[in-house]
């Protein structure tokens, strides 16, 4: 394996003229420079990333934590992202918490202890978790994707929750339902919290009366859409409209009403929040509330680049961006 001294021999020139150009803590002669990455690439030299981190004080990479990447959410957001970071010569180290706070906790840990320049986290739960509380301590740059933790102070780059789903909720009231039943994920969460408020709001603005028994949890889980679902149709007057508030509760919804041979919307009428890959490919085409979670990732990493000091003024802490939903009507209500 070439080391930094066979370039300066090969070269001709000093180590030293070689860690400048490596480095680029000095000027060096074009022809020289040009020649010193000729050599490095003819003789297959890699600088050890490690020490130019500690030499720079930086590694450009940044972690991304996110709560389920089984959910295609959560893969077009950190799509954003990459694609954000690539363009400002940063990498990025995914971790998945799995919506499980002590997995959390290990991967906040394991990602500062790699060195890395910040973080952007889709908390679990309620965001409580002792690693998270450390972030804060240690100063370590981080930005909350998705959702937010309680009681902490960070720049987030969130969804208009409340927002799309009170125009989840419109939309079903205009179509004439009054018995509309919301399955939401994760208590605690601050996405699922967001979205019961826009829920609220549009039941109380149409004078619809709020009946608890019309709540469900789904846990953010295909078999907990599903479970919410068979719970809400034993009752004995069952929602005419039902308002998934997640992509993956949503397919464990279809999947029961199928199931069950109840159709859509003759029978029940279906709004999911998220887009489905195959809400148009499906019969009744899906009507949803579309986040849009390539502009989260990519405006999160934005947000944190200027943590970094990389581009003009640190953001403050009460930084709160959010993207809005939009609403694409189909033939499910």
């Amino acid at each position: 394996m070439a080391t930094i001294r066979d370039v300066a021999k090969h070269a001709g020139v000093s180590v030293a003229t070689v860690s400048h150009v490596i480095n680029g803590t000095r000027k060096v002669a074009p022809e020289t420079e040009a020649r010193v990455r000729r050599i490095m690439e003819e003789l297959g030299y890699q600088p050890n990333a490690i020490a130019q981190s500690l030499r720079k004080r930086a590694t450009y990479a940044v972690g991304v934590l996110v709560s389920d990447i089984t959910n295609p959410f959560f893969a077009t957001l950190v799509r954003g992202v990459e694609d954000a970071a690539l363009e400002a010569g940063y990498s990025v180290i995914v971790c998945n918490s799995d919506e499980d706070p002590e997995k959390e906790d290990m991967y906040i840990r394991a990602l500062w202890r790699r060195r890395i320049d910040g973080m952007l986290i889709a908390p679990t739960r309620d965001g409580t978790s002792p690693a998270l509380q450390e972030l804060v301590v240690r100063q370590l740059p981080f930005v909350f994707i998705d959702r937010k933790a309680k009681g902490i102070d960070a720049p987030a780059v969130l969804s208009d929750n409340e927002g799309g789903a009170y125009l989840a909720t419109k939309h079903l009231i205009e179509r004439g339902h009054r018995r509309i039943a919301i399955i939401l994920g994760i208590n605690g969460a601050t996405t699922t919290e967001e979205r019961f408020v826009g829920y609220c709001r549009a039941l109380e603005d149409a004078g619809i009366p709020f009946s608890d028994a019309f709540v469900a949890w789904g846990g953010y889980r295909v078999e907990g859409g599903r479970q919410a679902i068979k719970n809400l149709l034993a009752m004995a007057s069952p929602p005419s409209a039902i308002f998934s508030t997640n992509n993956l509760m949503t397919v464990g919804v279809l999947q029961e009403l199928v199931h069950q041979s109840i159709a859509i919307p003759e029978d029940v009428a279906v709004i999911g929040l998220d887009e489905l890959e195959l809400a148009e490919v499906v019969y009744p085409p899906l009507t949803v509330v579309a986040q849009n979670p390539y502009e989260i990732g990519r405006r999160a990493f934005e947000v944190l680049y200027m943590q970094l000091g990389k581009s003009g003024n640190k953001p403050n802490k009460s930084l709160e961006i959010r993207i809005p939903m939009e609403l694409r009507v189909r033939k499910s209500t």
